[in-house]
């Protein structure tokens, strides 16, 4: 895949051809060896290739190449000074916005080589003069064009044991066949008779200096950010180590002075390298370096090959690279976060100013955005029964007075009104506006309740005698329901519940579950009882999308030879322990019991013995096993521990056993892909146990070392 896509990156970018396979070999070995991410693959990127062209027609090949080289050194010194991260605070909306910009310039000039002419630097010029290359378009340019489009489009349809050849090399490959065989009347890439001896030594300027150093900012900041966003999206591809941003900003700075200092294009991190490296199944750097010593071999063996490649198939390759570009997935995402504008208006910047421009001016609009979403403020008022509700979200400042005042307006003299402040920010004339109104009120003969949804800021203002302090959440996340609502009848229970969600957690939960929406790949199958005191998201501190959770009376696990291989009894602990393996792979099973659990109770008291008489009897029944063993091991029991706790914790250490009677769980703890944990639930103390496989003893958090905790799982 990197030979095609380096050639035509270098065509597109004006520069020497041997300068894309430069940047190809020196990002693999370099960035790949040096760089913080383990699995991504660096090379010359189509993001860089607006800036690199217009360098090129400004300062010329070997300017340009010293300018790759001060990049580098920028780079590494951002490196240095441990600042990556912060190259992430750009919002995704310029980011992506820059990328459709560059990728609508570069399908814009391709399609001018894909019709037999040359491209344009000027996005503007691209569309003036289409016309006039549509009149004297070349046939067989297009035919190859439309030929290597046809088969990138065609190609990932097929099935999968045919996608291991990549679609490019495919497209062209057939496409350079047809025109040899043809022989067709198309531009070919122009490859010196010399290929390795057409290196150019990187030059200085004779003056413009303020433009070089604006320039090697630009490309410094460019791929950096590029670099970085890759980074991040290839550690979701794998569960490897994650990335070193500021080693991987290091590395690739050291790349880009090498790749600059033999003629060769700006290194980045590319995304789609990096990802057929990931799907491929690579484990380290040591993939990412042969990638650079693999183009090398095959540079070498075909070199007599690259000039019979048409440049129309190159170019028409670009064109597709430049749509792809352009995100519809990420567009749908931003509408849904009201940030399209942002993309739009950045993207245009990029079209019809130049990268620089458009970048800036993205930044200057997501600065006012965010001036104005802070200064905004919802309202709404509802009469209730014989209470008036006022309801406030978002940050209440100075500029929401005025809308403040007209609100509070509407409630008549003298009525009962709750106040709910779901605001992350109250400044001082905000809260002089609402605490006047509410003493006036108040004084009037009216009653105002104010409870804060979040955070205490009007309560700490009123009692501090300053606003703009933040505090700690009013409520715990978890609590049992209110106590106003154990009286209510169930129904009335769960809605109050779920309306409380959807007024209090849904808005900072939606963005979780929007990324969940199209499917989840939890890395804890958590196994433990329907007790309704025990609550796994709570006492593991996980959210939506961490585990998936099977429950049963007594967090049991029946033996895979009575559950599944005889046909009979219930399979559903069974279907989840193999989906969770097999289909979401999971990397570990935890089995949590809990003290005080009402179905080790019922075993103590011989239900599950006999023939059943009920379901629960029979489902009990898958509990003998633990109750075998708790009874050989009466002798060994402490007495400071109750009997059906100590069966609790006998059951778990049981079902850890079970589990290792399904075949694929027995395989894959066997190669180390799997993990099986033993924990128990002290409800009275809410400490949490885990069983320690050595001293096989229940030991609790609370004592834990480091050390220990690592054994333990």
């Amino acid at each position: 895949m990197a030979i095609p896509l380096s050639l035509g990156i270098a065509l597109a970018s004006g520069a020497p051809i041997m300068a894309g396979l430069v940047a190809a070999v020196v990002g693999g070995i370099v960035a790949g060896a040096a760089g913080g991410s383990v699995l991504q693959v660096s090379g010359p990127a189509a993001g860089l290739t607006v800036v690199v062209a217009g360098l090129v027609h400004e300062y010329g090949w070997a300017v340009t190449c010293a300018i790759t080289v001060g990049a580098g050194v920028l780079q590494i010194l951002l490196g240095l000074s441990r600042v990556a991260r912060a190259a992430l605070a750009i919002s995704p909306a310029i980011v992506h916005g820059m990328l459709a910009g560059i990728g609508i310039v570069i399908a814009l000039a391709q399609i001018h080589v894909v019709l037999g002419g040359k491209p344009h630097t000027s996005a503007n010029e691209s569309l003036m003069l289409l016309p006039e290359q549509l009149s004297r378009l070349n046939l067989a340019a297009v035919g190859l064009g439309v030929l290597t489009i046809a088969i990138l489009l065609v190609w990932p349809r097929l099935p999968r044991q045919v996608r291991v050849v990549p679609a490019q090399l495919v497209a062209v490959v057939l496409a350079t066949a047809v025109a040899w065989i043809g022989g067709l009347d198309v531009a070919r890439v122009e490859v010196p008779a010399d290929l390795l001896g057409t290196h150019i030594f990187p030059a200085l300027p004779d003056g413009g200096w303020g433009g070089i150093a604006l320039a090697v900012v630009t490309m410094a900041l460019i791929a950096s950010i590029e670099s970085l966003l890759s980074a991040v999206a290839v550690d979701r591809m794998h569960d490897g180590p994650r990335a070193n941003l500021n080693r991987e900003m290091v590395g690739q700075g050291m790349a880009n002075m090498v790749s600059g200092a033999l003629g060769g294009l700006p290194v980045t991190g590319v995304i789609v390298r990096s990802s057929t490296n990931a799907a491929a199944g690579a484990r380290s750097r040591v993939s990412a370096v042969l990638h650079g010593v693999w183009v090398i071999v095959f540079v070498g063996l075909a070199a007599g090959l690259l000039k019979q490649i048409p440049t129309s198939v190159l170019g028409a390759m670009l064109v597709m690279i430049g749509i792809k570009l352009v995100n519809f997935k990420e567009i749908r995402q931003l509408l849904k976060h009201r940030e399209l504008p942002l993309y739009v208006i950045t993207a245009l910047g990029v079209v019809e100013l130049n990268l620089m421009e458009g970048v800036l001016l993205g930044i200057g609009v997501a600065v006012l955005f965010a001036l104005y979403r802070l200064t905004r403020s919802k309202m709404r008022v509802e009469h209730r029964g014989n209470r008036w509700h006022v309801v406030i979200e978002g940050s209440l400042t100075f500029v929401a007075v005025p809308k403040l005042s007209r609100t509070l307006a509407e409630i008549p003299a003298g009525a009962a009104v709750d106040v709910d402040l779901a605001v992350d920010f109250l400044d001082h004339a905000a809260f002089e506006a609402l605490h006047n109104w509410r003493t006036t009120h108040e004084r009037l003969g009216g009653e105002v309740d104010i409870d804060e949804i979040h955070e205490a800021w009007y309560h700490n203002a009123a009692t501090s005698g300053g606003a703009g302090r933040k505090s700690a959440p009013s409520r715990p996340t978890y609590l049992p329901w209110q106590e106003g609502r154990v009286a209510a009848a169930p129904a009335q229970q769960v809605l109050g519940g779920v309306r409380e969600f959807q007024q209090d957690a849904a808005a900072k939960v939606r963005p979780y579950f929007e990324q969940l929406a199209e499917g989840q790949s939890p890395s804890q199958l958590f196994l433990t009882c329907s007790d309704s005191r025990v609550v796994p998201h709570l006492i593991t501190s996980s959210g939506p999308g961490d585990l998936f959770v099977v429950r049963n009376i007594g967090n049991i696990v029946p033996q895979y030879r009575e559950d599944v291989a005889s046909g009979a009894g219930d399979h559903s602990v069974a279907a989840a322990i193999e989906y969770a393996t097999e289909v979401l792979g999971v990397k570990s099973i935890t089995v949590c019991g809990h003290s005080c659990c009402g179905a080790m109770k019922a075993l103590l008291d011989g239900r599950g013995e006999g023939a059943p008489s009920c379901g629960l009897d029979a489902w009990l029944g898958h509990g003998s096993h633990s109750l075998a063993r708790f009874r050989v091991d009466a002798s060994d029991r402490g007495e400071d521990v109750a009997a059906h706790d100590e069966l609790c914790q006998v059951n778990v250490a049981q079902q850890l056993d079970n589990l290792m009677t399904y075949p694929g769980v027995q395989e894959r703890v066997a190669r180390g892909d799997l993990h099986l944990i033993g924990m128990f639930f002290d409800i009275a103390t809410a400490e949490v146990h885990f069983l320690d496989e050595g001293s096989e003893q229940f030991v609790p958090v609370s004592q834990m070392k480091m050390n220990d905790e690592l054994a333990a799982v």
